[in-house]
């Protein structure tokens, strides 16, 4: 964690700092007053490497196949043209959104390009590609932070989730990274086994955490589930009721724990692009329904300072609980480690 901390903070500048304090100012600003105001550029953004994705989790778009917007993958020169505009202020650069990243043959070239540029960069894979050219090419990249889905430690209740995914391919591509970490003397990527908490696995919740001791993860990370139709399908909601983003009524039906408070940092200090260029507030936003811009179309400065962000963040500030990706959203809950 602590060599994970000081990479992060080697890649800081006073420009990115400054940026950050502009865009909390702005943030706690258009909260007091009631008034969407945006001050800096953001500092951190999401990008979609592509939409594919090999396995079929019934609560995912991408392995539900169930999109209405097209199907793609990220080209790497118009990657390029992002990175060349943003790169003064960005701090961390997330490479995911929907799908499974390492099948755009491209995906580990456009890391090693922002790690270039001195961004932190993460990504989050089902584990299936780290073979072991991958995990070579993926240390090389310089990838900053892997996050690896390891969701049971046994294949008969990780395949109740991750449907048709293979745990000792999984397993296998953790150990494919730890050893090229150790050959190429490499404190990159940190790794990070990510456990969706859901019911067929939460007594599995231990065994995470011996399996990455086992193998040489750096870290683990308990994360809940968003569930759909919380209202009518309950057998994935955890039935430990600290790991699940939903709280069963007296009347036996379920509601989301978040308050849904008028407020959202993620509105003010990062945002989500697709692979063919859209805008979109943020990852809740998995089939693109809240466009706010296209960079095929229009500069990052238009779409950011532009009428339609702003009415955007005005709606979040007078009624949250009216916008659909807001109303299943987890933003201000706690995470669990």
């Amino acid at each position: 964690m602590v060599k994970d901390s000081l990479r992060f903070i080697r890649k800081m500048s006073s420009g990115k700092l400054k940026n950050a304090s502009q865009l909390y100012a702005s943030y706690h600003y258009s909260r007091m007053k009631k008034i969407a105001r945006q001050y800096g550029l953001p500092m951190s953004i999401s990008i979609e490497p592509t939409t594919a994705c090999n396995l079929k989790c019934p609560e995912c778009p991408s392995g539900l196949r169930s999109f209405t917007r097209p199907t793609g993958n990220l080209k790497r020169d118009f990657f390029k043209s992002v990175i060349d505009d943003l790169q003064s202020h960005l701090m961390y650069l997330i490479f995911y959104f929907q799908g499974e990243p390492y099948i755009n043959p491209e995906f580990l070239d456009m890391v090693n390009y922002a790690h270039s540029h001195k961004i932190y960069t993460i990504t989050s894979t089902n584990g299936h590609f780290l073979n072991d050219q991958n995990a070579h090419k993926t240390v090389e990249s310089g990838l900053d932070r892997l996050i690896i889905s390891v969701d049971g430690t046994t294949q008969e209740v990780y395949e109740q989730y991750r449907k048709e995914g293979s745990l000792d391919q999984v397993i296998a591509g953790a150990k494919n990274i730890i050893k090229w970490k150790k050959r190429l003397k490499a404190s990159h990527p940190h790794t990070i086994f990510q456990f969706l908490v859901v019911k067929p696995n939460q007594h599995q919740i231990q065994g995470v955490y011996r399996l990455a001791a086992e193998i040489g993860i750096d870290e683990v990370k308990l994360k809940t589930a968003q569930i759909y139709d919380y209202e009518n399908d309950q057998s994935l909601i955890p039935t430990i009721e600290k790991y699940s983003r939903y709280a069963r009524q007296k009347n036996g039906t379920y509601a989301i724990k978040n308050p849904l408070l008028n407020q959202c940092w993620k509105l003010w200090h990062s945002c989500v692009i697709t692979w063919d260029g859209k805008v979109v507030p943020c990852c809740f936003d998995k089939d693109a329904q809240h466009v706010l811009g296209d960079l095929n179309k229009q500069t990052f400065h238009e779409i950011w300072f532009g009428a339609k962000y702003n009415a955007f963040r005005n709606r979040i500030l007078h009624g949250r609980d009216q916008i659909d990706i807001c109303t299943n959203c987890t933003e201000g809950c706690k995470v669990f480690a």
